[in-house]
Formats: structure tokens, sequence, C-alpha cells
């Protein structure tokens, strides 16, 4: 299986966001991920954009809303040719579901279906928060075991968790469901708003199928480089 570095393009206008990517070699098939802020900015077009020049998109509006109208939302963006989409695992096993099914309508012909995947718990949740304001009586590794359980039960082709809790369920999933995780940093940097983060090669190792790296790459002196170091260190063993 393909196991995709997907850089967060986190930026708040496009000309930062065009820099940043003309720094960056072979760009062709680069897989990137688009977030809120960009998308609310500059609606479709931007990922079109992206798209005609080759980019595989990582479309991260994290919908949550009642099941009609996130099929409807899901339907659009199917349209839009990205790679992935990502609803919110606590809205339900129906609105998964009907995510899922406005994908798979809203495709044209002869494209792939955008894979679904469920947010569980984001990596800024902290078991205290979990408890203290979520007020949730499971662990949270527990809390995003259920979350994906549910979303496989319900149609959606991954998840979306800390790479700290990929391991523990692994096993409990088909090969084919995704286990794609944020929270991302090299050794050196320092975690920021991230609670619960891991190296490029303990994210491998705990069974992760893609990574999400923002800062570490597009803040860095040498994104280019940056890059190439965290994708070596992710595809390290890549035969095994």
């Amino acid at each position: 299986m393909n196991k995709p570095l997907f850089i967060a393009l986190d930026y708040d206008d496009q000309e930062k966001m065009w820099l940043f990517l003309n720094q960056l070699k072979d760009k062709q098939g680069l897989h990137v991920k688009l977030g809120m802020e960009m998308f609310y900015q500059y609606g479709p077009e931007i990922v079109r954009d992206l798209s005609a020049k080759g980019y595989q998109i990582f479309l991260d509006l994290k919908l949550h809303d009642i099941p009609n109208t996130v099929k409807r939302t899901a339907h659009q963006l199917a349209a839009l040719g990205v790679y992935c989409t990502t609803v919110h695992a606590l809205g339900g096993k129906q609105m998964i579901q009907a995510a899922k099914e406005g994908l798979i309508e809203g495709t044209p012909a002869g494209k792939p279906v955008p894979k679904l995947l469920a947010v569980t718990e984001l990596t800024s949740i902290s078991e205290e928060v979990l408890k203290n304001e979520q007020h949730c009586s499971l662990s949270l590794a527990d809390e995003v075991k259920s979350l994906a359980h549910q979303a496989q039960e319900a149609g959606a082709d991954g998840i979306i968790c800390s790479p700290l809790e990929v391991k523990a369920m692994k096993s409990e999933f088909n090969n084919d469901f995704m286990f794609v995780t944020p929270g991302i940093r090299p050794k050196s940097y320092q975690k920021d708003d991230q609670a619960r983060v891991a190296t490029p090669a303990q994210a491998r190792e705990n069974g992760s199928t893609a990574i999400v790296v923002g800062r570490p790459i597009t803040q860095a002196a040498d994104p280019q480089k940056a890059y190439e170091e965290i994708l070596k260190d992710w595809s390290k063993n890549d035969a095994k």
C-alpha cells in the first residue's frame, strides 16, 4: 500500500502557499493537506488549482452536521477530484454513511472515489480534556478505538488519530483500513499545540498508513531538505 506523507499547507493566503510549494522539487503527485483556513478563504478554486498542477489533495474540512447536509456537501467535494476528505467520527454512523454515499454519488465517471477519513480525537486533546471537558468515561485510547470501529462499520476508509494510538488497535482492522496520523515531529522539533506526538519513524513502527507534517517542513529554513529528511525517516525499511 502507498504510504503518503501529506504536507499541511496551513497558510493564511495563497501567495505564501505557492511561494512555499515552488521551493519543492518533484511537485507532480506530491501529497498535500488543505484545511479550513485556505478553503474558507479561496473556496473550491484553490483545490482545482492544486489539482491541475498534479498535487494529490487531502481536503481536511472535518464535516460535522446532520446527515443530509453532510451528504450533499460530500457530493460537491467529490467533484473536485480530491484524494481524501474528512468528517468527525463523533457525528455518528448515520452521518458517516451519508458522507460516503455523497462521495460515491458525486465522483465523476471514471474517477476514483475520494477516501473518507473519520477524525477521532484531535491530537490537541489530552486525557484531562477528554475527562473534564468532554466528560467521557473511557480512556483516550479506548475512546479512539471505539470511534474507529464505529467509523469502519459506517463505511469510512480510515481514521485520523494520534500515531500513539495506532499500535494498540492496528490488528483489529483489515489491511485496507487507513490510519492517518498528524502530530508528527522530528526529534529536534518542539511539540507546539500538539499533545500527542511521535517521530516519523515511530509512526511507521506503530503502523500508520500515512502521516501529516506541517510546520517542521513549511517553517523550515530549507523546506526541501526538511521534507527529504522527514520522508527518509518515514520511509526507512519500506520493503518490510
